[in-house]
């Protein structure tokens, strides 16, 4: 039950629509249209049930003989696709645990997060909090400044996952003096996924490819000897474009480079190096229907072997093993973006609650379920993504994320995703996918994109 306005609530609320204000701007501005990393169709259903919990076990369940006494309201943005198997695979496995609990779980998808953004924050300032959503932690939640809840006492300390979670992941999940979040899964986002038959086809030494020059010559060679559009790109929105560049940029310049960058001191020069490479790209080698699909249909045009090859993170793994024909090692393959070998580019998935709680006890008994080994295995082997606990047996996941769990423990640079949450504010995000939106969907503007990129984080 939500109280009722006092002083303290009417501060809280101020601040509410403030993040509303704020946040929603940036996450929004250059980010319509198809779905972005988390989000794609239709909403997944909810599990419903009620009653009193069972007894505690490995995942931190509830007090023996407590009554659950709210419902857990839990909103995400995984409609459709990997997406909705690997949270119906973590909403089956919670209910498992908890089969008495009434619990509603909801999908808000479309648009890369925004229209989950948009949701929640409008929750908040009308002061109707849910239990707990999805969402990128690290600088992402500043659009949620002053409405978020501190697990660190109930959760983190109680679970002692500070000392079972990636440290990464654990500084990501702190914000404000406070740890509100805790993270489900990783994806990387340098991955060269391609089809071995096409690369066979045009002769393709996939392990060749280590520079962008490198790529652009193996997209030529694609061109030239088979009928077979070099790469699939999505520009819907915007997003894929700036994913796109940050892999160009670091590769020809360095990790260096791409951390001056969203630090707020770019190169200029290798912010154009990198948009030329990419306006090369986008005028001679992507699908001609890219500025209306989403990454989804890009990947799909891979799988079906009209496309030669797609950048993504790793969550096109989890859409390319839903299909029993097109097999890894077999029909398809992956390299490193070509440059970025030995870099693991950091994405987080990650559970936040909200504070003035409607659910406080089963917000808790949830939160710690959503760090246990039990959940993160279960919701990432679907999802393409890997766990961000240090304990778990690779063996329990399939081969493809055995190996990207093993690179995400030991790799030697961790560069956050700018795309999708963790290396910028929500505001400076926006701004860059802006850039992009504006300037870089076709005619390609270097110049113009290049000013709007080094505007956004300088500011």
């Amino acid at each position: 039950m939500v109280e009722h306005d006092s002083s303290d609530e009417r501060v809280n609320r101020r601040k509410y629509l403030k993040a509303l204000t704020v946040g929603a701007a940036a996450g929004i501005a250059g980010c319509t249209g198809g779905g972005g990393a988390e989000t794609e169709g239709t909403e997944s259903g909810s599990g419903d049930s009620s009653g009193s919990s069972g007894d505690d076990t490995e995942t931190g369940g509830s007090s023996s003989g407590s009554t659950w006494d709210s419902q857990l309201e839990v909103l995400h943005g995984w409609a459709g696709g990997d997406g909705e198997a690997a949270v119906t695979a973590l909403i089956e496995a919670f209910e498992e645990e908890y089969p008495e609990m009434d619990t509603n779980f909801q999908a808000v998808g479309a648009s890369a997060n925004v229209n989950l953004n948009a949701t929640i924050l409008r929750r908040l300032a009308n002061n109707n909090p849910m239990s707990s959503f999805a969402n990128w932690p690290g600088k992402n939640l500043e659009r949620y400044s002053g409405a978020l809840m501190d697990l660190e006492a109930d959760v983190w300390d109680a679970e002692g996952f500070k000392d079972t979670m990636q440290s990464r992941a654990v500084e990501l999940c702190k914000f404000n003096d406070k740890m509100p979040a805790v993270p489900i899964g990783s994806h990387r986002m340098n991955n060269l996924f391609y089809n071995t038959a096409v690369f066979e086809e045009a002769g393709i030494d996939a392990s060749s490819l280590d520079s962008v020059d490198a790529l652009l010559d193996a997209l030529e060679a694609i061109d030239q000897n088979t009928d077979v559009t070099p790469m699939a790109q999505a520009m819907v929105a915007p997003w894929t474009n700036l994913q796109l560049w940050a892999q160009i940029l670091t590769s020809q310049s360095g990790v260096e480079a791409y951390t001056n960058f969203i630090e707020g001191n770019p190169d200029r020069a290798a912010v154009v190096e990198a948009l030329e490479a990419l306006k090369t790209i986008n005028e001679n080698y992507i699908t001609a229907d890219a500025s209306s699909i989403s990454f989804t249909t890009a990947g799909q045009k891979v799988i079906s072997g009209n496309a030669a090859t797609i950048h993504q993170g790793n969550w096109v793994y989890g859409m390319f093993r839903a299909d029993d024909s097109f097999n890894y090692k077999e029909q398809w393959d992956w390299i490193p973006f070509p440059g970025t070998e030995g870099i693991y580019f950091y994405h987080v998935d990650s559970i936040v609650a909200p504070s003035n709680n409607p659910s406080r006890e089963e917000t808790i008994a949830w939160q710690k379920f959503v760090g246990t080994k039990k959940a993160q295995i279960a919701f990432n082997n679907p999802k393409g993504s890997v766990p961000l606990r240090t304990d778990i047996d690779p063996s329990e996941l399939t081969d493809f994320l055995a190996m990207t769990y093993e690179d995400l423990t030991d790799s030697e640079a961790y560069p956050p995703t700018i795309a999708h949450g963790l290396a910028v504010t929500p505001k400076t995000m926006g701004a860059c996918k802006t850039a992009f939106g504006d300037n870089f969907m076709g005619p390609f503007k270097v110049e113009a994109t290049a000013d709007a990129l080094v505007e956004a984080v300088s500011e």
